[in-house]
């Protein structure tokens, strides 16, 4: 795809938020960028402009029907002015795994590389530079035919918006408190769980709520024919070592396939750390945990990066991990990836991308 990128620069700048108490999602930067979709003519018309409201038709399918895919990604500035993404090929692919799941179609994730990188530039004064910070990247595609009736909407609008964040969960890198959901159920093998749709992320509030009221953090998903097997944490995938063993629910067709997971095997493998992607059953790790086992747990993803696990309550059966504490395989992949991202260690696995 060779189209220029309009820029219309705002003439009314924020004014910026204070770094060190910046939150996750709570403000956003001057402009965005904008490309629509028409049937026939294909995708058109990409431009960075001022950051506002967007006007839809209240039929808009995509508030009736859900079609809509979105990403994550992140911006970060290093100690000798570099701006750096962390792989941003593997979320553009992403993208194209979740338009083909949902009827959306196809975007050139070469070109949305480019979109992502023309409007970070746009805005790079925003990138905070306090420790633990970065620009949060969020692409999205929204379905914009003004139709009642479900079918794949002919129109749709591809946008990126930009965050300044600092720590997504309040604990930081402390271990977070986990409940076990075995009564809902947030995706089965031929639905939509493997792809980044909202669909999947409204399912899973009602027992976000409720994991919160018995002052949990956030929820780990079981399967939802047999609710035995773990799948994933509600915006992390997660890792268990177990006597030695590092082990991740296997991709099967329900869970994300996590950009910051990939990282993760691929550090664990090129360390000789044993990795095994299997089914793991909640009970195998209680088990585990009875028997001296179980040596620490974490959840990996783009917003928080590294979270350990510090307790999980699965029937109101409480277990502690590692005394509370982050493990050592945490603690390692959570320095080296942040390492990598801020430029403070070398990427020797060719991960970053300077904008």
């Amino acid at each position: 795809m060779s189209m220029d990128i309009k820029i219309i620069k705002t003439t009314q700048p924020k004014q910026k938020p204070d770094q060190h108490k910046l939150g996750f999602g709570t403000y956003f930067t001057d402009h965005m960028f904008i490309m629509n979709y028409t049937e026939g003519l294909g995708w058109h018309d990409p431009r960075i402009v001022p950051y506002a409201p967007i006007a839809l038709d209240p039929s808009a399918m995509v508030l009736h029907y859900g079609q809509a895919i979105f990403e994550g990604l992140k911006a970060y500035n290093t100690a000798d002015g570099k701006i750096l993404l962390f792989r941003p090929d593997m979320n553009m692919a992403r993208v194209n795994v979740s338009n083909e799941r949902l009827c959306i179609p196809e975007i050139d994730e070469a070109f949305a590389v480019k979109a992502i990188k023309s409007l970070v530039k746009v805005d790079s004064d925003w990138i905070p530079t306090a420790e633990g910070t970065s620009l949060y990247i969020r692409p999205f595609i929204i379905a914009t035919d003004a139709h009642l009736g479900v079918r794949p909407s002919h129109t749709y609008q591809f946008l990126i918006i930009l965050s300044p964040v600092g720590a997504y969960y309040p604990e930081g890198l402390n271990p977070v408190k986990i409940y076990v959901e075995d009564k809902y159920v947030r995706a089965v093998k031929g639905g939509i769980g493997f792809a980044k749709t909202p669909g999947n992320y409204a399912a899973s509030i009602k027992a976000q709520m409720c994991a919160q009221e018995k002052n949990y953090t956030q929820v780990l998903w079981l399967d939802g024919i047999e609710k035995k097997y773990i799948e994933e944490v509600g915006t992390m995938n997660v890792f268990f070592k177990i006597d030695g063993v590092v082990v991740t629910p296997e991709i099967n067709g329900s869970i994300l396939a996590g950009v910051t997971r990939n990282s993760t095997i691929k550090l664990l493998k090129s360390w000789g750390v044993p990795i095994s992607e299997r089914k793991l059953s909640i009970q195998e790790v209680y088990e585990a945990h009875a028997a001296g086992k179980l040596e620490e747990a974490f959840g990996t993803g783009t917003a928080a990066v590294i979270s350990p696990i510090g307790e999980l309550n699965w029937d109101e059966k409480i277990i502690t991990i590692n005394n509370g504490e982050i493990g050592k395989i945490s603690a390692k992949i959570y320095d080296t990836i942040t390492g990598i991202q801020s430029g403070k260690i070398p990427d020797t696995m060719g991960w970053t991308l300077e904008v």
